[in-house]
């Protein structure tokens, strides 16, 4: 019999969201009719149905093994008596994209909300994984408002070369500063290469990508443990199976992402950030995910969770670890047992217990090789940073777990470069007025630049000084820097230059000095000297031809704001 309106089931399953043509009986009749040409019983197509939003795609190395993961979700669901049904969403592969991957994380985002929100589904999985996936994910699910639970790829095992242990991307970036050094040679490196990613799964460091599956397990948005199992792991498929029978026990209950990410579980992901030193990349995007939920990232009030909360966590790009080590360490959950006296207990996580309730769940063992006591950490301090001052008013970032602490107090000299095009020209010039007391800086590289903020903040040593073996000094920017690279860095400087923020002013042999202790930092150039260039200066809105281009020209926001599109913000709640 057709449904004619009037059953209970009207609104699950098929039934939901139906296409209107004026006769509710015959849109239901429909949708079944095209349905059942996919081999579908009618008995499942009476049943709710779990989406599973996937990120697969030819062009993320990452997400090759989704095909078994989805088979492995399908199980769990059919078992818990719901109907999955894949879809494909867009696909953002980290090194695939041009200009950066960042400047599409909001399109997918769009993407997923649209989706889970036309397509009759009851809860949805978020599969991803790579480093924009899994933000543009829970951004997306944050906007459509079902119930919904986040599955990650896994991060990558690691490979051997020459006795040696290399894993995606901090020894990429490792053994390419030897080479650029003359330390590895045109062979060498190639060797190297073959090596560094060798299996599915996302970088096997404490990257982005690593670092947005820990934070998503803090908040809540994944079952206990779910973060570090290596993709090639049997546990990964078995976590699979388990996140497709939690998906459908989500039906009809008000689990929405607004229910679970709550201001006091954003902190407990902040807290957690500090403390696994993560990825620069994390600030970005959980102030997206709050705007999206009426919610704030301070920076200040970040600031204060980063003094009092030590790096517990030794992986690379800080440590020597990996995140294999770290499942096996015990994972996120013995994290969160140190932490314990931090953390907002009473946060409610997707799979029904408390926060409080998780961490005593969890199995005490623990490596004290990887996850440090709270009173033996590795630093006394959180991983990251935000500091102010009159060239970045509205703050800047500084990873400061993987910086070297004698740059921390430090006032230098300005050796700018005023995009990546002349920065590439001019870094390695033998001829370039530098030395490593200096301040390298890159201007145009932020949010509203041509280059969309991409990770280039990780500005390479001069050439004449890498040989020289100098190892770090100050770098300064309005760009990103990838979750596995390393050194003194301030990123995320806003606002951008190419909206007319004080990092534009800045001229070679200005002064400027940094102070992590203070939160500071400042251009020592008189207010006066500052107006005189503001007012010589013409900021002129970047040419955007069409389509996605002009969209993200118009809307885009600042850093601190996690440069999503300002109409897709949520009201303050």
């Amino acid at each position: 019999m057709c449904d004619d309106g009037n059953t209970s089931g009207k609104d699950k399953g098929l039934s939901r969201g139906l296409t209107n043509y004026g006769d509710r009986g015959f849109s239901i009749y429909l949708r079944r009719s095209f349905a059942s040409s996919m081999g579908y019983s009618r008995q499942m197509l009476d049943r709710p149905i779990v989406g599973i939003a996937h990120s697969a795609s030819g062009f993320n190395n990452c997400h090759r093994h989704f095909p078994e993961m989805i088979e492995a979700v399908k199980r769990g669901v059919l078992a818990a008596g719901a109907l999955p049904v894949e879809f494909p969403t867009i696909s953002l592969g980290e090194v695939f994209l041009s200009p950066t991957s960042l400047k599409f994380r909001n399109l997918m985002s769009m993407d997923v909300e649209e989706m889970t929100r036309a397509q009759p589904m009851d809860s949805v999985i978020l599969l991803g994984g790579c480093d924009k996936t899994v933000p543009a994910q829970l951004m997306g699910a944050a906007s459509a408002g079902l119930p919904s639970i986040q599955l990650v790829a896994g991060p990558m095992s690691t490979s051997r070369h020459r006795g040696e242990r290399l894993g995606a991307c901090t020894d990429c970036r490792r053994f390419w500063q030897r080479y650029r050094a003359g330390d590895v040679d045109d062979r060498g490196i190639d060797e190297v290469e073959k090596r560094l990613a060798s299996t599915s799964g996302t970088c096997a460091v404490m990257g982005t990508a690593s670092t947005m599956a820990a934070l998503a397990e803090a908040i809540g948005m994944m079952p206990a443990g779910s973060a570090a199992i290596p993709a090639v792991d049997a546990d990964r498929l078995r976590m699979a199976e388990e996140t497709g029978r939690i998906a459908a026990s989500l039906i009809g209950t008000d689990k929405t992402p607004k229910k679970i990410i709550t201001e006091k579980a954003l902190e407990n992901g902040v807290r957690m950030l500090m403390a696994i030193g993560g990825s620069t990349n994390a600030v970005i995007h959980l102030a997206a995910i709050a705007g999206r939920l009426g919610l704030k990232l301070d920076l200040k009030r970040m600031n204060e969770i980063s003094d009092t909360t030590p790096v517990l966590v030794d992986l690379k790009p800080t440590g020597s670890a990996y995140m294999e080590d770290l499942h096996a360490a015990g994972g996120i959950p013995a994290v969160m047992r140190e932490l314990k006296h931090l953390l907002h207990l009473d946060c409610e996580t997707i799979t029904g217990e408390t926060i409080g309730e998780r961490i005593d769940a969890a199995d005490s063992w623990v490596d004290r090789n990887i996850v440090r006591p709270i009173d033996s950490p590795i630093r006394e301090s959180g991983g990251l940073l935000a500091v102010f001052g009159n060239m970045a008013p509205r703050g800047a970032i500084i990873k400061r777990s993987a910086a070297d602490p004698n740059l921390f107090e430090k006032t230098g000299r300005a050796v700018v470069f005023n995009s990546l095009q002349d920065l590439a020209a001019r870094i390695d010039d033998p001829d370039l007025d530098v030395t490593a007391d200096d301040f390298l800086v890159l201007q145009h590289a932020g949010p509203l630049s041509d280059a969309a903020m991409p990770e280039a903040g990780y500005i390479p040593i001069p050439a004449k000084l890498a040989r020289a073996g100098v190892k770090d000094m100050v770098r300064i920017s309005d760009a990103r820097m990838s979750g596995t690279a390393y050194g003194t860095i301030v990123l995320h400087v806003a606002p951008d230059a190419a909206s007319g923020g004080p990092i534009g002013l800045i001229r070679n042999g200005d002064r400027i000095a940094l102070s992590v202790k203070d939160h500071s930092i400042r251009l020592l150039v008189s207010d006066e000297e500052l107006e005189r260039r503001r007012g010589e200066r013409k900021v002129e809105k970047r040419p955007a031809p069409r389509g996605y281009d002009m969209l993200y020209r118009d809307h885009v926001l600042q850093a601190d704001e996690g440069c999503d599109f300002d109409f897709l913000k949520s009201a303050p709640s």
